[in-house]
């Protein structure tokens, strides 16, 4: 009996967004304008590489970009709730779904001590080129139109189950913990026995009900959530059964 737990990052595990965190380092704390309005729909990577060429070409440097990113709160509760999972590995896999990139929530975790909890993190890759620039990259390549061009969350979740599979795991329930848009088309992907917990008033919860409203609810339970309380008050629930 194992329970698979995937988690979104930014405003799921973060209260905040990393990408837009990190502006913290640009001069002023801001973008000049024309960079700002430099985004198109469906290409933020692409967006945050021109970020953190600014953030390059200012001066900022690593140490400074891994101090300013450590001091993200973490979201109501999740703090014991990540503490609780830990205790419970032999029961729970742990994956992170994330378009936030692998800098970001390597230093997070780290920091606060919380990286051994997941057994894989899935977001796009980034490093330090040899000038001291941070660089990212696209996760991956997709064909699913109403995924951002570099991240379709459902392609990861369906490809992290069949690699599982094919070692002899399987699990009695995939627990999706979420926010955002993104989020919606994994969800779309989870069967009866799975659940979703959107984070109360944000994008996901608004989009699952839209849907629930036009008949075409999701085939998942749905369970809200404001504190990652009520997530650790399910999980344990899970275990007593």
């Amino acid at each position: 009996m194992k329970f698979l737990l995937v988690f979104d990052f930014d405003h799921t595990i973060i209260d905040e967004n990393s990408d837009t965190w990190i502006v913290k380092c640009a001069p002023e704390r801001k973008l000049p304008n024309g960079l700002r309005n430099s985004y198109q729909p469906g290409h933020w990577t692409e967006y945050m590489g021109r970020v953190f060429v600014y953030l390059g070409d200012n001066g900022v440097k690593e140490d400074e970009m891994k101090r300013t990113m450590t001091t993200i709160p973490f979201t109501a509760g999740m703090i014991d709730l990540l503490g609780f999972i830990g205790e419970n590995k032999e029961l729970f896999d742990c994956i992170i779904v994330s378009d936030s990139n692998t800098v970001f929530i390597d230093w997070i975790l780290k920091a606060a001590g919380f990286h051994k909890v997941f057994d894989e993190v899935f977001t796009n890759p980034a490093a330090f080129s040899s000038t001291g620039y941070l660089t990212v990259q696209h996760f991956h390549a997709h064909h699913c139109a109403k995924c951002p061009k570099n991240l379709c969350k459902r392609k990861v979740l369906k490809e992290f189950l069949d690699k599982q599979l094919e070692r002899g795991v399987s699990y009695t329930q995939i627990i999706y913990i979420g926010d955002g848009g993104n989020d919606l088309c994994p969800v779309m992907f989870l069967k009866k026995n799975d659940i979703v917990m959107p984070r109360q008033g944000y994008t996901l919860e608004k989009r699952i009900s839209q849907l629930a409203q036009s008949l075409s609810p999701v085939q998942c339970s749905v369970l809200v959530w404001s504190s990652a309380i009520n997530i650790m008050s399910y999980l344990k629930l899970l275990i007593k059964e």
